[in-house]
């Protein structure tokens, strides 16, 4: 936590301007939070497809009036070209998280995961070539693993790719190795896996199983588990991906540049795992809270079954330190949603 430490303190004494894409989302939305909280500057960018103008609501109450005129927003799609021109107009770091997210939703349309996450993708990182900006950090996948059978997931060793999204991932992964040979640009791709927390969408097809979990629980409703609850993931909390962004978009480590990193906490629970701590925590908020049997269902198409995260590269590299376990952040998750989800 050193690095992280040391870089909160820098952030204070000098305002940069960063971009944020996609800032409207769950990630995007807690990236903002945190570099307005931080005295920076911040450009934002979101056409709404999958992110929501409440969730720059929350942000200006939680920063204050004053912190966020620091901020200035542009409705648009990364999908056009000149609207990631006019975003990238005087920034100093990019950190990219706009995209389409969801395995099912790529296999349901792959043309549109295309649009938004290579086509998009190509676009403000060109965009950010054009305009003079080096640093350029992006959200990847653990997807990329594919059918790889290898725990922990080491970033070198990755397998047959198993969705369009992963498809998608991996070729921005392939596009900033290549920025950074060619042009010259200080790329750092960031493999999630599985992130949760505050203001994660529980609505929706293609809602993130943690908060639509929680939001079933809270109105009584029943809840499924794709094939028999002992598919395993890395579950990793928001704060420790605003953490491994901030650290890799200020980060003077040259030789990161080109390279992608493992986010997660380097654990592994399996689905039936997770359900267990979610009714614990929620049994802490209304002691009549009773364990409903989960419904079994099948696989899920474009699934792995294993997914866990060596972060000793991350930490060799970059000073990261997660500073949740998946128990910390589901409890601090699962408070969040009790507040916002119960009027």
């Amino acid at each position: 936590m050193q690095r992280f430490n040391e870089i909160k303190i820098k952030l204070e004494n000098e305002q940069k301007i960063w971009l944020v894409t996609g800032c409207a989302g769950f990630i995007g939305s807690n990236l903002l939070e945190f570099l307005l909280h931080h005295n920076q500057k911040v450009v934002g960018l979101d056409n709404f497809s999958t992110g929501h103008r409440h969730n720059l609501h929350e942000v200006k109450v939680s920063v204050g009036e004053k912190k966020f005129k620091n901020f200035s927003f542009i409705e648009g799609d990364i999908s056009d070209y000149k609207t990631c021109l006019d975003a990238c107009k005087g920034v100093d770091i990019v950190l990219h998280q706009a995209a389409l997210g969801s395995v099912p939703r790529s296999i349901e349309n792959p043309i549109r995961s295309n649009n938004s996450n290579i086509t998009g993708f190509l676009n403000i990182l060109t965009a950010s070539k054009d305009s003079g900006i080096k640093r350029f950090v992006y959200a990847s996948s653990s997807s990329v693993y594919g059918d790889s059978k290898e725990l922990p997931k080491v970033e070198e060793c990755i397998g047959k790719l198993l969705s369009p999204y992963a498809v998608t991932k991996l070729t921005a992964e392939l596009y900033g190795g290549v920025f950074a040979k060619t042009y010259g640009m200080e790329t750092i791709g960031l493999r999630y896996f599985n992130v949760f927390g505050r203001r994660q969408d529980p609505n929706g097809a293609y809602a993130a199983v943690i908060p639509k979990w929680v939001s079933a629980l809270l109105n009584n409703e029943e809840i499924f588990i794709n094939g028999d609850g002992e598919t395993s993931r890395d579950f990793t909390y928001i704060d420790n991906v605003v953490q491994m962004n901030i650290l890799a978009g200020l980060t003077e480590n040259t030789e990161v540049f080109g390279e992608a990193f493992n986010v997660a906490v380097g654990g592994r629970n399996t689905l039936n795992e997770l359900y267990s701590f979610i009714n614990s925590e929620l049994q802490k908020y209304d002691k009549n809270h009773t364990i409903k049997d989960a419904i079994y269902r099948d696989f899920r198409a474009g699934d792995i079954r294993h997914s866990n995260a060596d972060i000793s590269k991350a930490k060799r590299m970059m000073g990261y330190y997660p500073t949740h376990s998946i128990e910390e952040g589901i409890s601090e998750a699962v408070g969040w949603y009790v507040k916002s989800l119960i009027k």
